[in-house]
C-alpha cells in the first residue's frame, strides 16, 4: 500500500529490453532489499537485483501495456514512493499501485502560485471520477476539481510542482491513473445493481 506523496523523483540510469518485458535500474536508494515495492510513477513494483549503486525492477506485459512506464526513456525522472509501514503518516490517500489506464495532459492553466490541469480520459473510466474525490496521478494523490465530460482537473501547489515530475509535464504526454479504490466499487456495484432491479419490477 502507498499513500500518494511522493518521496523522491529519480532518474532512470538504464532499460534493458527484452520482448514484451523490461528491467528498469534506478540508483540505490537507503534501505532497499530485495523483494521490497516501490511505487514508479503510481505502478508498484518489486525490487528483483541490488548490484553496488543500483536497484531494478522488471516490468511484465500486463505494465507495459497499462501504464507510461513503457515509454520511458534514460534520463527521463520517475516519481518514487516506498510502500507504507505501521509507523507511516497518512498524508494523501491509501493507494494500491494497481493502475486502471493513462489519460493525456490536455491543457494547462497557469496564474500566481498555482497551477491547473487538464487530463482527458478514456470514456469508459469516467464514470470513476468524481468531483472533490480522491485520484492517483503519475503516484500523486491529488484531489478532483472539476469533471467535464470526458476530462476532469486537478489543481496543483508550488511545492507538488516542484517534488514531483508534474512540473515538467508538457501537453499530450501520459500519467498513470489510480482510481479511488471506494468509488470504483460502489459505482461497479450500483451499475451491476440496477439492471437486475428493473428486470424485477417488470
Amino acid at each position: 500500500m502507498f499513500t500518494g506523496i511522493i518521496q523522491a523523483t529519480v532518474p532512470l540510469v538504464a532499460i534493458e529490453e527484452k520482448s514484451n518485458f523490461r528491467t528498469h535500474f534506478i540508483p540505490l536508494l537507503p534501505g532497499l532489499t530485495i523483494g521490497a515495492s516501490v511505487a514508479h510513477n503510481g505502478c508498484c513494483l518489486t525490487v528483483t537485483r541490488i548490484e553496488n549503486d543500483m536497484v531494478s525492477f522488471d516490468l511484465m506485459e500486463e505494465t507495459l501495456r497499462l501504464t507510461n512506464l513503457s515509454v520511458l526513456k534514460v534520463g527521463d525522472e520517475i516519481n518514487l514512493e516506498r510502500a507504507v509501514s505501521l509507523h507511516t503518516e497518512i498524508g494523501g490517500h491509501l493507494m494500491s499501485g494497481h493502475i486502471f489506464c493513462t489519460a493525456e495532459l490536455a491543457k494547462i492553466v497557469s496564474s500566481e502560485n498555482n497551477r491547473q490541469i487538464w487530463f482527458t480520459m478514456p470514456d469508459r473510466m469516467m464514470k470513476y471520477i468524481l468531483y472533490k474525490g480522491y485520484i492517483g496521478v503519475d503516484g500523486i494523490s491529488l484531489t478532483v476539481g472539476q469533471v467535464v465530460n470526458n476530462s476532469f482537473a486537478v489543481y496543483l501547489i508550488p511545492e507538488t510542482l516542484q517534488r514531483t515530475t508534474l512540473g515538467t509535464k508538457q501537453l499530450g504526454e501520459h500519467v498513470n491513473i489510480e482510481l479511488d479504490s471506494q468509488i470504483h466499487a460502489i459505482v461497479d456495484t450500483v451499475t451491476s445493481f440496477c439492471p437486475a432491479r428493473e428486470q424485477n419490477t417488470l
